[in-house]
């Protein structure tokens, strides 16, 4: 079960880490780049909570947001094409003193088939530079988002 950790500073706020987070309205690709408009859909929302599915490229989840806590948001598949157990991302999100916050992202994948098993394994190994680049984009849109 491949588990990615990242760290990044943006310019952002939490609160506005977490608005970009918890946003599923058009355009949410551009700052999450596996979150294609076409697969976006909005369960139910409320405060501090959402039940979305989200996806691309022929992958998708249902995912149980939960931001009550304005320092964290985690992310919890509840249904998927190819995820399931324990898969999980988690955001951490830390105040800095230069007014940004530094973002800890945990990101649990754990296939429910064949299909989700072998994606793992190429995820753990050659596709941890996509996911790494794809934190890297997210945090960078996040800086341009802030400014």
């Amino acid at each position: 079960m491949p588990t990615f950790r990242m760290h990044g500073h943006t310019a952002a706020t939490p609160a506005q880490v977490v608005a970009a987070i918890t946003d599923f309205g058009p355009g949410r690709q551009q700052i999450f780049p596996n979150s294609a408009d076409g697969y976006l859909k909005v369960h139910s929302q409320g405060p501090g909570f959402a039940d979305v599915t989200e996806g691309s490229a022929g992958i998708w989840e249902r995912l149980r947001y939960d931001w009550s806590d304005p320092h964290r948001v985690v992310m919890t598949t509840t249904d998927s094409n190819i995820w399931g157990g324990a898969s999980s991302h988690t955001y951490t999100l830390t105040p800095q003193p230069d007014g940004g916050t530094d973002i800890d992202v945990v990101v649990v994948r754990e296939g429910k088939n064949l299909r989700g098993r072998l994606t793992g394994v190429l995820a753990g190994s050659i596709g941890k530079g996509v996911i790494t680049k794809g934190f890297a984009n997210t945090v960078k849109a996040l800086d341009a988002r802030a400014s």
